[in-house]
């Protein structure tokens, strides 16, 4: 058999010194990381740290066939499956025969490769089939949304997803011009629905129309919050959650949702000790997020928007007011 990862997938981790330094301090067991992507993430944790296990988790199949390949030096330190990361308390229950669940990774940015080829219709750079799915046996494409959306529905997706301030104009000229099939037709469509002054600035004028459209085929922010909790609820005391985001809705949604464990929702007034009998289950590694060196960012532009947020569980015995 043939282990050589296939080059077009090869993966430029985004943060992964800082990942790496993350997950240091636990213990030995399973790391799941539940984006596998390229495995870049992954071969840095099992090269840094002997004393865990990845499980890698992908619904992108030429992603998953890749990480095997480059994982296949790491031997029974690595177990792949084939799901989308809302599946992850599911597949590990199978998976990992009740072994301890140290750590657990979240990288939800877009690889390159995905971006980067054009047969799978991600970018606005090429022009192919509209279809921007992760995993290419989903039923909903890009071209279902942009062809099927009442014109409001398209234009809230766009505002909501892509922070875009024309998507009103937007929605109408793509509406105007069904059936839309390929995203050269559809960056061209964009393009002219943007006034003049507009498209000279803040880089390609189809990037925010592009990145809502994906969220939206794969349901990225639809699964997320209930992700992140089943995640928590997996870890090991003393187990590691870390999520690196890069649009500003996906931010939003780790933070609440490692807050809420953090405080254990507690409702009291923040002034007061808490007498609502809130239980907290993690501590935030760090309040606020890491953000990437400038260096970095003039290695891979593409970590420019990168937001690194974790937070470590807690055994009962360190919970305030918990009984020892």
């Amino acid at each position: 058999m043939d282990h050589r990862p296939d080059p077009r997938f090869a993966h430029q981790p985004v943060m992964a010194d800082e990942i790496v330094a993350l997950f240091a301090p636990v213990a030995a067991g399973w790391v799941v990381d539940a984006t596998l992507g390229g495995a870049g993430h992954a071969r840095a944790l099992l090269d840094a740290h002997p004393q865990v296990r990845v499980l890698g988790i992908d619904q992108d199949p030429s992603a998953l066939e890749a990480a095997r390949a480059r994982l296949t030096p790491f031997g029974d330190r690595v177990r792949t499956v084939r799901a989308r990361f809302d599946a992850l308390p599911e597949v590990a229950d199978r998976t990992l025969d009740g072994a301890p669940v140290v750590g657990v990774l979240f990288d939800l940015g877009v690889s390159s490769p995905q971006l980067d080829r054009a047969e799978r219709g991600f970018s606005y750079r090429h022009d192919a089939p509209l279809d921007m799915r992760m995993d290419p046996d989903a039923a909903r494409s890009a071209a279902d949304v942009v062809n099927t959306y009442p014109e409001a529905r398209l234009a809230a997706v766009l505002r909501e997803l892509g922070d875009e301030r024309f998507a009103a104009r937007i929605a109408k000229a793509v509406v105007a011009a069904r059936p839309v099939a390929t995203t050269g037709q559809l960056a061209e469509l964009v393009r002219d629905a943007i006034p003049a002054p507009a498209r000279r600035r803040g880089g390609h004028p189809a990037k925010r129309t592009f990145q809502a459209l994906r969220i939206e085929v794969n349901d990225e922010l639809g699964i997320l919050p209930a992700s992140i909790d089943a995640a928590i609820d997996l870890l090991a005391p003393g187990g590691r959650i870390v999520v690196l985001a890069y649009h500003s809705g996906e931010d939003r949604i780790v933070k609440a949702r490692l807050r809420s464990a953090a405080t254990g929702d507690c409702s009291c007034p923040p002034s007061l000790p808490c007498v609502c009998g809130a239980t907290p289950t993690v501590r935030l590694l760090k309040q606020g997020a890491w953000k990437p060196t400038a260096d970095e960012i003039a290695a891979n532009p593409r970590a420019e928007s990168a937001r690194l947020r974790g937070a470590e569980r807690l055994a009962a015995a360190d919970v305030q007011g918990a009984p020892s």
